[in-house]
């Protein structure tokens, strides 16, 4: 009742003292009745009939957006889902119906959504209910509302707005994801300081640099062994997982596309440089094997392909070996078709990276009893 006795009173105390006449706005006259049909102005030879296509595939996508973005912030209040398709569905009908009669955009805004919310609506029934209202309003109470004042009907948004802000939330993502935090913030400055779709703009944007930064920029683990056992993991992770002597084994956590092909070449390649000057140092026996655990890796385009051979290549100048791990079908079949498993050879490609580890331990210790060059194939692998 606090919004409906705000604008009531208001408008009596505006009324009695004609405040209207002393700075503060009215809404003032209101014409009666509902909107006239349009349908009739339809014209599909308008010259003007581009630009409205234009401009209404815009409106619709902003206003499609906004709706479902406000939707699910309320669905998080209450605790349900929504379905964007049935979203859209809904939009676009109401859109459809709404033209017929020179009706605005219909559409989900935040404002009125909060004070919806606010007022305790508990399902859709609350919009026939709201409908058949104006609609009441349009035709006979309009008059009554010339002395309402606007700042009422502002202070009813404000009111309204003010009791969704969630600042445990907002500290709760400083303490997850800082990141997430900034977006968070950005919309909330978009919103406040712009519109909603400023807001949105500037949440899509930043959550897509966010994605083109860890495409961009993947990581690359080096993986040790767990003590007493045949797994291996990160060494920043696990600091009790210990390197194997003479091999490096690297783990890529991302699909290998143009955007990171040369990251990951760069990257690589400084494991493998820094790698050796740590033997060096510690006075260790020196790189052999460069393991590279391909399970994280779902796919590979003709940059990433291009990126193993540079690799490789690399390698056989440094006269290291190159053994892949795990690799998924996709990737064994671009690698196959591309002949990088001849390159390689088949016998250097394994299902775990304990199995790579086993062969090159074997290796090495083979080729330190026999100096003798030994050849081993894919039957010795099975």
């Amino acid at each position: 009742m606090a919004p409906l006795t705000s604008v009531i009173l208001g408008s009596l105390l505006v009324y009695l003292t004609h405040a209207e006449k002393h700075g503060v706005q009215v809404i003032g006259h209101l014409k009666k009745g509902l909107n006239p049909p349009s349908v009739s102005e339809l014209a599909f030879g308008s010259p003007h009939l581009m630009a409205a296509i234009k401009t209404g595939i815009i409106i619709g996508i902003i206003g499609l957006a906004e709706g479902i973005a406000v939707g699910r912030t309320f669905a998080m209040f209450k605790n349900y889902h929504i379905d964007g398709n049935k979203e859209m569905i809904a939009f676009g009908m109401m859109n459809i119906a709404g033209s017929c009669t020179s009706c605005y955009l219909t559409a989900g805004p935040f404002s009125r959504t909060a004070v919806n919310f606010n007022a305790g609506s508990k399902s859709a029934v609350s919009n026939i209910v709201m409908a058949t209202a104006v609609m009441m309003t349009l035709l006979f109470l309009t008059p009554f509302f010339h002395y309402t004042p606007l700042v009422v009907l502002s202070a009813i948004i404000i009111s309204a707005m003010l009791g969704l802000l969630d600042y445990q939330a907002a500290i709760h993502l400083w303490k997850i994801d800082k990141f997430d935090f900034f977006i968070c913030l950005g919309a909330y400055l978009g919103v406040v300081l712009g519109s909603v779709e400023t807001g949105l703009i500037i949440a899509v944007s930043v959550s897509l640099l966010r994605i083109l930064l860890s495409v961009a920029r993947p990581k690359t683990i080096v993986l040790g062994n767990i003590p007493n056992s045949g797994i291996y993991r990160s060494i920043d992770q696990y600091p009790s997982a210990n390197k194997v002597p003479g091999i490096l084994i690297l783990q890529i956590d991302a699909p290998i596309y143009f955007a990171n092909a040369s990251y990951l070449r760069e990257r690589i390649s400084r494991w493998i440089y820094e790698e050796e000057d740590r033997l060096k140092s510690a006075g260790e026996s020196s790189l052999h094997y460069v393991i590279l655990d391909l399970s994280a890796i779902a796919s590979v385009d003709t940059s990433g392909i291009s990126m193993f051979e540079e690799i490789k290549k690399h390698l056989d100048r440094k006269g290291l070996k190159l053994v892949l791990a795990n690799p998924c079908s996709e990737v064994m079949k671009k690698l196959d078709k591309s002949k990088l498993i001849e390159s390689i050879g088949q016998e250097w490609i394994y299902l775990t990276v304990g199995e790579a580890v086993a062969a090159c331990n074997f290796m090495l210790h083979t080729c330190k009893s026999n100096p003798v060059a030994v050849d081993y194939n894919a039957e010795d692998n099975v």
